[in-house]
């Protein structure tokens, strides 16, 4: 089973994560099916990059979502499409 969650990156007391996505059973760090975006809780405000796209296809081929990037996407949800 493909699971979305973080992996951590960064120095000692200096953490930096990336969304990924992997199989259920991988270690936190181990390799990845893709780089989905990255969090960097220390920058003011936290930086939150995501590719919502890449999220919606891995979520409909059944990609289940840690809670920690349930959370951080629901508090930054994809852009709204633009109209021209």
């Amino acid at each position: 089973m493909v699971v979305i969650r973080l992996a951590r990156f960064g120095a000692k007391k200096k953490p930096f994560y990336r969304v990924v996505a992997i199989e259920k059973d991988r270690a936190r760090n181990g390799r990845s099916l893709e780089v989905l975006g990255h969090y960097n809780p220390l920058s003011h405000p936290a930086e939150v990059v995501l590719k919502h796209d890449r999220l919606e296809y891995w979520k409909s081929h059944g990609a289940q979502l840690s809670e920690t990037v349930k959370r951080l996407v629901e508090h930054h949800p994809a852009p709204a499409p633009t109209v021209a």
